[in-house]
């Protein structure tokens, strides 16, 4: 992929299907961003959704972080990618964040099926690799974690795509809950096991 500079573009997006372009951010200009550590400071807010609150991090550009304010290691979580960009976080308020909102009010009424929020993935190579096939899977349908690992081109590392599924900083809008095991079992779920039935019986009534 070639990344092109600051003075050409404000992004250097990655295309997706038609459907998801100019949707992830490249890290390229992550790492622009975040050369001078004192320049970077991040935004969070809470958002309400119907099964739970949910906070955003995000800079003026893409969201960093969408998750549930329960999950269990949300806080290392956030001091990781503090870590990670060496930013500050601070309350407030983003285009993406904004963004993001509206958005989430729509696919909770069932009138949005994709994302359009601008975002980054912050992990290893193999880890994106896998969350990019997580945004492959069309809304109201599920793969298996064994169907996942061959379309990423390790069909025997099931395991391993799991634990990539559980690192996604980004709930819904990458859709690692769309991952169920081989016989049909609704399998794991990083943000509890509730959170995956009801998403995944609510896109089912809406297709």
């Amino acid at each position: 992929m070639n990344s092109q500079s600051k003075t050409t573009t404000k992004f250097d997006f990655v295309s997706q299907k038609d459907l998801f372009k100019n949707t992830r951010v490249s890290t390229e200009n992550f790492k622009q961003k975040t050369h001078n550590a004192s320049l970077l400071v991040l935004k969070s807010a809470q958002l309400e959704t119907p099964i739970g609150s949910m906070i955003a991090i995000s800079n003026q550009e893409a969201l960093y972080l969408l998750e549930f304010l329960g999950k269990d290691g949300l806080e290392f979580q956030i001091e990781k990618l503090k870590t990670q960009t060496k930013a500050t976080i601070t309350p407030g308020n983003t285009d993406p964040i904004l963004s993001i909102r509206s958005e989430l009010n729509s696919y909770f009424n069932g009138s949005l099926k994709n994302f359009k929020t601008p975002f980054y993935f912050l992990g290893s190579k193999f880890q994106k690799l896998v969350w990019d096939e997580l945004i492959n899977i069309p809304y109201g349908f599920t793969k298996s974690y064994k169907e996942q690992a061959k379309l990423v081109g390790k069909p025997t590392a099931c395991r391993a795509v799991a634990n990539a599924n559980g690192a996604n900083q980004l709930a819904i809008i990458i859709p690692c809950h769309r991952i169920i095991n081989s016989n049909g079992g609704l399998g794991g779920y990083g943000r509890g096991i509730f959170y995956k039935r009801w998403l995944l019986n609510h896109e089912k009534t809406f297709i």
